[in-house]
């Protein structure tokens, strides 16, 4: 029964692209909202839809317009990233819960890989400071996890807020432990982006922090961008789904960076 019900739930979010619970919860009379909810959570598990806050959006929809749900035509990059080796992304996720300890205070960065610690992430005691926007909205939901954003710009594209507000704000903290992301890493440039202004930012997380774990799919090997954000030795730990290309694991391990 609840495969049968899942299947017409998909089938709805397919054919409309997004699809919020009240109206999920209206078309299956009988069915209450956490037997949705749990529909929902399991169809994101199996890689068919992408839970947003309030509904679901269809993968499949997303994939074959490249639209944002809700907007004229407007790209949705954060999304399509979101959607993007997935697997991979959990793996590291769990690799990466184990360096959570209650007690701390730990900066989360933006991305779909940060984002997929943020959702596993434990009800326990802790300040987690993040530039994310949907990762500050899944750890609010956390009773006994304090959070903290940064003022500055949002960028649509990556849901992230960066810029000289940000930086001034980073730099007088004190933070522990550190889980970053990159769009990139290379041995000759490091860890690297595209946008100048998450650079600066990341760089001044990566000063701040006495820990740093960097969160990085193997699609992000031998790539480069235009901005460093980080030497490979400014980083404490490489967490991935697999071990990286030879040349990239050497370099890594000649700089001290320990790969999980």
């Amino acid at each position: 029964m609840s495969d049968e019900r899942r299947s017409e739930i998909l089938s709805v979010i397919d054919n409309r692209g997004e699809v919020s619970l009240a109206e999920l919860c209206g078309l299956f009379s009988g069915v209450s909202e956490m037997t949705v909810r749990r529909d929902l959570i399991q169809l994101e598990q199996d890689g068919h839809i992408i839970r947003t806050r309030g509904g679901a959006v269809s993968i499949r929809r997303l994939g074959d317009s490249r639209l944002l749900p809700g907007q004229n035509g407007e790209e949705n990059e954060y999304m399509l990233r979101a959607a993007t080796n997935r697997d991979a992304k959990d793996v590291i996720a769990r690799k990466a819960l184990g360096f959570v300890e209650k007690g701390r205070s730990i900066y989360f960065d933006a991305g779909s890989t940060v984002m997929a610690l943020a959702r596993i992430v434990p009800d326990e005691t802790m300040t987690i400071i993040t530039n994310g926007v949907n990762v500050a909205q899944e750890l609010v939901s956390r009773h006994n996890v304090t959070v903290m954003m940064p003022g500055g710009t949002v960028n649509r594209n990556t849901l992230s807020v960066s810029g000289p507000i940000s930086v001034n704000f980073v730099d007088n903290l004190n933070i522990e432990l550190a889980f970053m992301s990159a769009s990139g890493c290379s041995a000759d440039a490091g860890f690297t982006v595209s946008n100048i202004y998450e650079a600066e930012l990341k760089h001044t997380v990566i000063a701040r922090a006495r820990t740093r774990i960097m969160l990085l799919d193997s699609s992000k090997f031998n790539k480069s961008l235009l901005f460093t954000l980080a030497e490979l030795g400014q980083i404490n730990y490489l967490v991935c789904e697999c071990e990286p290309p030879e040349d990239l694991a050497a370099a890594c391990r000649a700089s001290g960076v320990e790969i999980v």
